[in-house]
C-alpha cells in the first residue's frame, strides 16, 4: 500500500488501569472503526481515538485481518512477535495444483492435428464439463483447443463465440479450418464446414438457424434478445478479460446468455485474464462456474485489501491460495517455456533514453495551466473528472512526443541490420510522426479503425517480408494477429496495463518463433514515464503471483545489453 503506517495508527501491548489485565490497545479513527466492526469484546480506553482489546486467540486474529488491509505501527514488537507465532503456526507454502491430463483424442468432426499439450487441454475442458478457464499463454492456441472441444463433447452446437471485433473474421476462417460439418443425421461431411453467422449490426432482427453464432462484445446487449431465441448450447468467450468489471454492459449481457437454461458450457479464453489488479478474476469467474469464488463482497474480504484509491488489491499472502483454489476447479494455465520446449527466450529490457525536456516542461505547463482553469469553471464532479482525465492523456502525448527523434534513432539503428521489427505505441499523433519519419523503410501498419480487409493486408505483408517494418496501435495490434517474422518489438509508448504490453510482446512470441524476441521498452528520461513504468511493476507483480507460483522478470540486461552492442557493432561495421 502506498499509505504512510501513520495514517491508521498504532497497536501497544498495555496493561488495563481497571482490570489490571494485559490487553491490546489501538489508536487512531480509522483503526478504531474497524476493529470495532470485527470484534464485539472492544472497549473505549481513556483518551479520544483509542480503544482496548482483550487479549485472546480470536483477538489477534482478528487484529491480523485489520492488519492485513490497514498495516498498524506496532509498539510492542516483540510481544506481537510472540504471540503471532503462537497464535499462526508456520504453514508450507502452497505447491501448484498438477492436473493429472491425458492425451485426449478430438472427435471426428475435428480437423486438423493437435500438439501433446493441447491434447491435454482438450483433456482438461472435458473433465472440467466445458466451464473452464483456458488460460494459456498467448501464442499456445487456446482457439484451437476450444474447436477440438466442442467438436468432441456432446450436444455443444449452437455456440456462440463472443470476441473482441478484430478477431471476428480469424474466428470464421478458424472454424472452416479446423471443423468439418456434421449433418442432420449425424453424419460427418468431409468436404464442408459448420455454418456460421457474423452478427455485424446492433439492429434486433431474428437470426437464422445455424451452428456457431460469432459477435463482438460491444453488439452483445443490443442482439441478447436475438440469441436468446436460437437455443444457445455452448458460449466461448474470447480475450475473456473484457468480462473483468461486473458494472459493463458486456458483463450484465453475457452474465445473462450465459444463465439461459439451454447453456451447458461456458468457457473463457484468455493469456491475461488479469489486466490490472487480481480483483478482476470474479466477474469472470462469476460467469465461468457462479459461486465458485462466494459473492464480490466475500471475494474482497477473504482475499483482499482496499487501496488509498479505493481499489480491491489481493493481498500478498493470500496469492498462491487463490491461484490454487482457481487452478483446483476452473482454470488450466500453461506457460511457453513449461510446454514449448523449442521456443527460444523472450528477454525484456528496460531502456532510457533523452527527451526533450524543454518541450516537455513547457508543454506541461500549459497542460496543468488548462486544467486549473477547467477546474474552476467545472459545475459538476463529472466535468472535473473528465477535464483531469484530458489533462493526463495531453502529457502522455507530450512525453512521447519529447523521446520520438530519440526512438526513431533506435528504430533505426536495428533497422539497419536488416531485421524486422515490430513498433508499439499508443497515441494516433505518435503513430503518424512514427510512419513519416520512418518512410524511408515502407513500414506496414495497424491501427484502429482499419478495415479487416486492409488490416489483413498489412499483416500479410509484413509476414512475406515485404516490408521489414510494423507500426502498430498498442491496443489495436495486441490481439488476433500473428507477427512472427519479427524478432525485435519495441515499445514507443508506455500503456498502464502489463496484460497490454504482454500480449502486444507474444504476437511474435508464440508458435511458428525460431528465434529469442527482444523486447524493448523505452522510458522517456524526466517525463511521466518514470511513474507510468513503476506502476507497471507493481501491476505484473501482483497478477503474476496469482497467475503463476513464478514472478516475471522485466529486465535481464546482460543478454539485452549484448544484442545492443552487436547492433551497434554491425552498424559501424557498414
Amino acid at each position: 500500500m502506498t499509505t504512510s503506517l501513520e495514517n491508521f495508527g498504532t497497536l501497544e501491548y498495555v496493561q488495563d488501569k481497571y482490570s489490571k489485565l494485559w490487553c491490546w490497545k489501538i489508536t487512531g479513527k480509522l483503526a478504531i472503526d474497524k476493529i470495532s466492526s470485527l470484534s464485539s469484546k472492544a472497549w473505549y480506553g481513556e483518551n479520544e481515538n483509542e480503544v482496548i482489546i482483550e487479549d485472546s486467540t480470536d483477538s489477534i486474529k482478528q487484529l491480523k485481518l485489520l492488519m492485513d488491509r490497514y498495516p498498524l505501527e506496532i509498539l510492542s514488537k516483540t510481544v506481537w512477535q510472540r504471540k503471532i507465532v503462537k497464535t499462526y503456526a508456520p504453514k508450507p507454502t502452497l505447491p501448484p495444483i498438477k492436473h493429472k491430463l491425458k492425451r485426449a483424442k478430438p472427435g471426428d468432426q475435428f480437423r486438423g492435428k493437435l500438439m501433446n499439450f493441447q491434447k491435454e487441454g482438450l483433456d482438461f475442458l472435458l473433465k472440467s464439463s466445458g466451464n473452464a478457464l483456458l488460460a494459456d499463454e498467448m501464442g499456445l492456441g487456446k482457439t484451437v483447443q476450444t474447436l477440438s472441444y466442442v467438436s468432441t463433447e456432446k450436444q455443444t452446437f449452437p455456440v456462440l463465440i463472443v470476441a473482441p471485433l478484430v478477431t471476428l473474421n480469424n474466428w470464421e476462417r478458424e472454424v472452416e479450418k479446423f471443423l468439418k460439418k456434421k449433418s442432420r443425421n449425424g453424419r460427418i461431411i468431409e468436404s464442408d464446414s459448420p455454418s456460421v453467422t457474423l452478427i455485424r449490426t446492433g439492429k434486433s432482427k431474428e437470426l437464422p438457424k445455424t451452428d456457431i453464432y460469432i459477435i463482438n462484445y460491444e453488439l452483445l446487449l443490443k442482439r441478447s434478445g436475438d440469441l436468446e431465441q436460437v437455443g444457445i448450447r455452448t458460449i466461448v468467450c474470447d480475450e475473456v478479460h473484457n468480462l473483468r468489471s461486473k458494472t459493463t454492459q458486456k458483463y450484465k449481457a453475457v452474465k445473462k446468455l450465459a444463465a439461459l437454461s439451454t447453456v451447458q458450457y461456458r468457457i473463457g479464453l484468455s493469456g491475461t485474464p488479469i489486466y490490472n489488479r487480481g480483483s478482476e478474476i470474479w466477474p469472470i469467474i462469476d460467469i465461468l462456474k457462479p459461486g465458485l469464488l462466494g459473492s464480490f463482497k466475500e471475494f474482497c474480504e477473504y482475499f483482499c485489501y482496499v487501496n488509498d484509491k479505493g481499489k480491491a488489491i489481493v493481498l500478498e499472502n493470500k496469492r498462491a491460495s487463490l491461484r490454487n483454489e482457481l487452478q483446483k476447479h476452473v482454470m488450466l494455465r500453461r506457460k511457453k517455456a513449461d510446454v514449448l520446449k523449442e521456443l527460444k527466450d523472450k528477454v525484456r529490457y528496460k531502456e532510457v533514453i533523452a527527451s526533450d525536456t524543454d518541450y516537455y516542461l513547457e508543454e506541461l505547463d500549459k497542460i496543468w495551466k488548462k486544467l486549473e482553469d477547467e477546474q474552476k469553471e467545472a459545475q459538476t464532479e463529472f466535468s472535473k473528472s473528465a477535464s483531469y482525465h484530458r489533462a493526463i492523456q495531453s502529457e502522455r502525448q507530450i512525453a512521447g512526443v519529447a523521446k520520438l527523434p530519440h526512438v526513431i534513432n533506435f528504430v533505426k539503428n536495428i533497422m539497419e541490420i536488416e531485421e524486422s521489427v515490430v513498433v508499439f505505441c499508443h497515441h494516433k499523433l505518435i503513430h503518424k510522426l512514427l510512419h513519416e519519419s520512418l518512410q524511408e523503410f515502407s513500414p506496414v501498419s495497424i491501427i484502429g479503425g482499419q478495415s479487416d480487409a486492409t488490416r489483413q493486408d498489412q499483416i500479410d505483408k509484413f509476414q512475406k517480408g515485404e516490408s521489414k517494418l510494423m507500426i502498430a496501435g498498442i491496443r489495436a495490434g495486441n490481439v488476433g494477429i500473428n507477427l512472427t517474422k519479427a524478432k525485435y518489438v519495441i515499445f514507443a509508448e508506455l500503456d498502464w496495463s502489463p496484460a497490454i504490453h504482454r500480449q502486444a510482446e507474444d504476437r511474435l512470441h508464440r508458435i511458428g518463433q525460431k528465434n529469442t524476441v527482444f523486447a524493448y521498452y523505452l522510458i522517456g528520461n524526466g517525463t511521466l514515464d518514470d511513474h507510468v513504468a513503476s506502476i507497471l511493476v507493481d501491476k505484473s507483480y501482483e497478477i503474476d503471483a496469482i497467475m503463476d507460483e513464478t514472478v516475471d522478470t522485466y529486465e535481464n540486461k546482460d543478454k539485452a545489453a549484448l544484442i545492443l552492442a552487436q547492433i551497434q557493432n554491425k552498424v559501424r561495421s557498414k
